[in-house]
């Protein structure tokens, strides 16, 4: 029998479209729906507005022949008009939420799916009503989760009250949103999380646990990465510092604030820190300390600071997975890692998993480093991409999540 279509719906590049591709490769696509896709010979990868780079990015060569509809005019107007209304972070995001699935559902009305019953998967909160259309349909649907969910804001506002002054302006969300994630869940047939940290704390949240199923993510590193060589120095001086590479959202739940203290604790010895990605925090002042500050770095341009640092520092106090840990260890990149997150790193082998998320955790590990070279060698030499699946074991995962239920 025929495996049955899939129909995705994704509003960003996750993953860098992982899901479709993996089903495209298999030829189980039927239909991938996204916010924005913006082909190498579109006019918007020639306008010059700062605004528009991050769309340069809404695209894969894997996908290039599927089927891919997208409402990026749309989208432009949308951003618009939200920058007009001067909206907070959390109600914007909502509203964007919003705006995507009713984008979808014009879709699906304009062109509804034709043949066989599909599998409908789409991502979370963004999801209930395109959830509700498709299970009217009689479609099996599966639920893309993003993140620990609520368990995940509750550890994020433990860490807001230690350091108030370095995020003032954070809040929660409002309480629809988890009421409305709630009722993804509850309505949705199967949930597809990244780690066992993020099912944990789906249980924790009082979810489903037979509805959970753990899928790794895809990562299929650069072929530059397979040939790059990795140096260092027998000795970290003030030429040569310890280059300690900080990649992605600069936030509370990232681990930040331990990354501020233990530059703090290190301010005297031969190491430099570079925190690259947007920032949402409001820093103390940093100037005796050795800081690089790289902000609104767009993907396309990482490749660099993972070639050029020593370390990879990942002490998120929570994450769905953590992609960025499968990017910096196709480049052979030693990482220190919190427990709070996909399962990459196996300590002393590829990296060190700190044993809490704090300033004197991270700058003891990294103080060790600065005593014993070496051991990056060594841990540089252990990098292994085995916690991540490539695109025809993510098929297959896929496939037999749903196998049995729509047979």
């Amino acid at each position: 029998m025929n495996p049955s279509p899939w129909i995705c719906c994704q509003l960003g590049a996750r993953e860098h479209y992982a899901i479709p591709r993996a089903l495209h490769q298999s030829g189980q696509l039927a239909r991938l729906i996204t916010d924005a896709w913006v082909a190498p010979r579109s006019m918007i990868q020639s306008i010059p507005i700062p605004q528009l780079r991050s769309l340069r990015d809404r695209f894969h060569p894997d996908l290039a022949n599927a089927s891919v509809e997208s409402m990026t005019a749309s989208l432009i107007q949308f951003e618009l008009r939200q920058k007009l209304k001067k909206t907070t972070l959390w109600d914007d995001m909502i509203a964007r939420n919003h705006w995507f699935q009713h984008q979808v559902l014009q879709q699906f009305r304009t062109h509804p799916p034709q043949g066989s019953r599909p599998i409908f998967f789409t991502y979370s909160y963004a999801a209930l009503d395109l959830l509700k259309y498709a299970k009217s349909k009689g479609w099996y649907t599966v639920l893309g989760q993003i993140d620990p969910g609520i368990v995940e804001e509750q550890i994020v506002k433990a860490e807001q009250q230690r350091y108030p002054t370095l995020s003032p302006s954070w809040n929660p969300v409002p309480p629809s949103y988890w009421e409305s994630w709630r009722e993804e869940c509850a309505i949705v047939d199967c949930i597809v999380v990244n780690s066992e940290w993020s099912r944990q704390a789906l249980i924790q949240a009082g979810i489903q646990a037979d509805k959970l199923r753990v899928v790794p993510l895809v990562y299929r590193p650069p072929i530059e990465a397979q040939t790059f060589q990795r140096t260092y120095p027998a000795q970290f001086s003030s030429e040569r510092p310890l280059r300690v590479l900080f990649l992605g959202r600069v936030i509370l739940r990232k681990g930040i604030a331990a990354v501020l203290e233990a530059a703090a604790q290190l301010r005297d010895r031969p190491i430099e820190f570079w925190i690259v990605g947007s920032s949402e925090i409001e820093p103390p002042s940093t100037e005796h300390l050795k800081i690089r500050w790289l902000n609104g770095v767009p993907r396309s341009m990482t490749t660099q600071y993972y070639q050029q640092a020593d370390v990879f520092l990942f002490p998120t106090l929570s994450d769905g997975f953590g992609l960025t840990q499968l990017e910096a260890q196709a480049w052979r990149l030693p990482l220190i890692v919190s427990k709070f997150c996909g399962e990459v790193v196996s300590d002393g082998i590829n990296g060190k998993v700190l044993p809490e998320v704090s300033g004197s955790a991270i700058a003891q590990v990294l103080q060790s480093f600065l005593e014993q070279p070496q051991q990056l060698i060594e841990l540089s030499q252990g990098s292994r991409s085995r916690s991540a699946l490539d695109l025809e074991q993510l098929s297959d995962r896929l496939q037999s999540l749903v196998s049995l239920a729509v047979s």
